[in-house]
């Protein structure tokens, strides 16, 4: 039996679309918070379990008779994610779970200042101290390209603070690689990461699109502190906004600039590339 939580989500729920064409469906469970949003998986032959990170007993009971536990990474701003995932690892451990399966991210180290980052390092010590098995999937940078680059099919700009190469990694194809990772006989043992095989910068990205398009895409470099009161005058929360500085900062620093082949192995393919993800956006 394999375990997946955060199925009703875009990553969880896309990993077992991916799980059911290589396992039987009923070697499969999910724990979600709302079994109504999950009926589709459940009109499968999915195991639909009741469990959030927030209650200990239901979320062990939505584990019981799993051999791994994917524990999709919660991302709550207001929530003390460490203590949430604490719950999740320690319910996994006490269904008897033999591997547990964390979705990490890449530049998960001390010193990221990325904040997110602190709460995927802690949950990695916490799967480390566990006593079973455990895998921490450092998964690139997988948001839509649309929200890391902002209207730039409409302004003919990407106006963004100063950035760094990043492996912008399509989510889909994480997906499929974790699929394989749970359904196959290979172990991988602590973090591994999962990433494009290319880093890029919006520089970078800038002139893909200018080629694709066939007009000028320029990149503009903002200031910090510009980019900051631009997102909350359009509505975006100051703590949002400066949560997702700290990410350009980490990038401008190094810290996403890593890439590895695993992706590529798991997926038996190339992974897709953002002039690939970018020509599929403009034809929409």
């Amino acid at each position: 039996m394999i375990v997946v939580t955060g199925a009703t989500g875009g990553l969880g729920g896309t990993t077992v679309e991916h799980l059911l064409k290589r396992v039987p469906a009923d070697r499969i469970g999910v724990s979600v918070r709302d079994p109504a949003r999950a009926r589709h998986f459940a009109d499968r032959g999915v195991h639909v379990r009741q469990g959030t990170y927030e209650d200990p007993d239901a979320l062990r009971a939505s584990f019981a008779g799993a051999e791994q536990v994917l524990l999709v990474s919660g991302n709550d701003p207001h929530a003390d994610m460490v203590a949430l995932h604490r719950n999740a690892v320690e319910a996994a451990v006490a269904a008897g779970a033999r591997r547990i399966l964390y979705t990490s991210q890449q530049g998960a180290v001390p010193g990221n200042p990325y904040g997110p980052s602190g709460i995927r390092i802690a949950t990695e010590a916490l799967l480390g101290d566990s006593g079973v098995a455990w895998t921490a999937l450092r998964n690139g940078a997988y948001g839509p390209l649309d929200q890391v680059l902002g209207p730039w099919q409409r302004t003919g700009v990407i106006a963004q603070p100063q950035d760094g190469p990043v492996p912008y990694t399509d989510r889909s194809d994480i997906a499929e690689a974790i699929a394989v990772v749970l359904a196959g006989d290979r172990a991988f043992d602590g973090p591994v990461d999962l990433t494009a095989p290319n880093a890029v910068t919006f520089g970078d990205v800038a002139k893909t699109a200018s080629d694709l398009t066939g007009r000028p895409v320029e990149r503009v470099v903002l200031d910090d502190e510009r980019w900051l009161a631009d997102q909350v005058a359009i509505g975006v929360p100051e703590q949002m906004a400066r949560l997702m500085l700290t990410w350009y900062q980490a990038a401008r620093a190094g810290h996403f600039a890593e890439t590895g082949p695993l992706l590529a192995e798991l997926l038996g393919r190339n992974p897709r590339t953002v002039a690939e993800r970018l020509a599929a956006h403009i034809a929409v």
